[in-house]
């Protein structure tokens, strides 16, 4: 008797799919080939070129082939790596409505320009499409030909500097293989030359400080090249001295960081002040910052250094305490009346941002006179034209006695010794 194999049946539900939720195959060669026909009707026309572009958001999908339409409007059709434009067959899909076949002059660039922005000032959601596709174009500047370079970087100061783009996409060329060939170098200076003719210098300088490119600069050099002379020479040649004066400021600003740095850890281990000394001006020497400047770095992190008492009758003895072991550091960097008084403006900026300190700033102040850190000449320059307005009042009163007597004792000096206070001294309460 034979038995019949039962057949497998399907359990579950079977649920169609929504025409409305199926997904659309992406296809950026449709969408290019739908856009260079449309722009090749303009004949270049650009009010024409605005228009189509307009009217075509509604139809074709911008926010899915963004970066596509921006490679349509740089360089005519769509990029791959490289460069180059992707060709069909024998033949390459181009528009001449584009960045790269426009006159290099300014005049048409700005034309331009404004395709851009009336494009995205319509479609804001590509804004952000338009970073990311610099992001991308500048790292194949390689692969266009010296002239698209050329309006590249003219067009990419407009779009930098009307806000269309963030000056940070630049950092994109610090690239090994755009470096080694001097074409970061030489399209970074093509930016800022536009830049400067169109916006002004002082545009330039703020975008370059508040975008952290200012401290990078060094990095577009090729490496074999990358000396202050070469940094210095390249510029120059391209009227942007102003360019180099940022530079040298910001690698200044550096090395002083990199010497409070290694202050820092001195003071940490506790080294003798004479090695501090010697090791503190080679650094000085050797980057070429003044002594004025290192002066308030040795206050600062000097008096970093403590936990400072909350109660104001105890932290001037702890000041005090403190401040008279480091006295030779300070005497070191003091050598010249601009650092002495850039010294007594940053004693008189502490006390009075520190509350505590208020009432102690007479006494530090002594504290330096009497071991040669600050000179008669100074005190009296500074109380009598050379202080801050910073808590001016009550520190001016606190000094009027001392200064009184500075400049009515006829043998002033003697406080130097090393002797006990001099009942002058203790009369005055100091």
């Amino acid at each position: 008797m034979s038995q019949k194999t039962e057949k497998p049946v399907l359990s579950g539900q079977r649920i169609k799919t929504r025409k409305r939720d199926e997904k659309e195959k992406y296809d950026p060669t449709g969408f290019r080939d739908a856009i260079v026909q449309g722009l090749n009707k303009t004949g270049k026309d650009l009010d024409a070129v605005s228009k189509f572009l307009d009217s075509a958001g509604s139809k074709l999908d911008y926010r899915r082939y963004g970066e596509a339409l921006f490679d349509i409007l740089i360089a005519g059709g769509l990029l791959i790596p490289g460069g180059s434009v992707v060709q069909d067959g024998d033949k390459t899909c181009k528009t001449d409505a584009c960045v790269f076949e426009s006159a290099e002059d300014m005049e048409s660039l700005h034309n331009f320009e404004q395709v851009f922005i009336k494009l995205m000032r319509r479609y804001k959601y590509l804004e952000k499409m338009f970073e990311d596709e610099m992001k991308k174009v500048l790292v194949f500047i390689k692969g266009f030909s010296e002239s698209d370079r050329v309006k590249l970087a003219r067009m990419t100061a407009l779009w930098i500097s009307n806000g269309s783009v963030p000056p940070t996409v630049l950092l994109v060329l610090i690239n090994e293989h755009l470096i080694k060939d001097n074409l970061a170098l030489d399209f970074l200076m093509e930016v800022f030359v536009t830049w400067k003719q169109e916006k002004g210098l002082t545009s330039l300088m703020t975008a370059l400080k508040r975008s952290g490119i200012e401290g990078r600069l060094m990095e577009f050099v090729p490496i074999n090249k990358r000396t202050e002379e070469n940094f210095r020479a390249a510029f120059e040649e391209k009227g942007l001295a102003d360019i180099v004066k940022l530079h040298k400021a910001q690698a200044s600003q550096e090395a002083k960081k990199d010497l409070q740095s290694q202050l820092e850890e001195q003071l940490a281990e506790s080294r003798p002040i004479k090695d501090i000394v010697l090791e503190l001006k080679e650094v000085a020497l050797k980057n070429a910052i003044p002594e004025h400047e290192v002066t308030p770095l040795v206050w600062t992190t000097v008096m970093s250094q403590v936990e400072w008492n909350k109660k104001e009758e105890l932290v001037a003895e702890q000041a005090l305490k403190h401040l008279k072991q480091f006295t030779p550091l300070f005497e070191a960097f003091t050598t010249n009346a601009r650092s002495e008084l850039v010294l007594m403006l940053k004693i008189q900026e502490f006390c009075y941002g520190n509350m505590n300190f208020m009432k102690v700033f007479q006494k530090i102040v002594l504290l330096f006179y009497k071991t040669d850190v600050l000179s008669e000449e100074v005190i009296l320059k500074w109380y009598k034209e050379g202080h801050s307005v910073k808590g001016k009042m009550m520190f001016l009163d606190q000094m009027k006695k001392f200064i009184e007597w500075l400049q009515n004792a006829e043998e002033g000096k003697f406080l130097r010794c090393s002797c006990s206070e001099p009942r002058i001294v203790v009369s005055l309460t100091y």
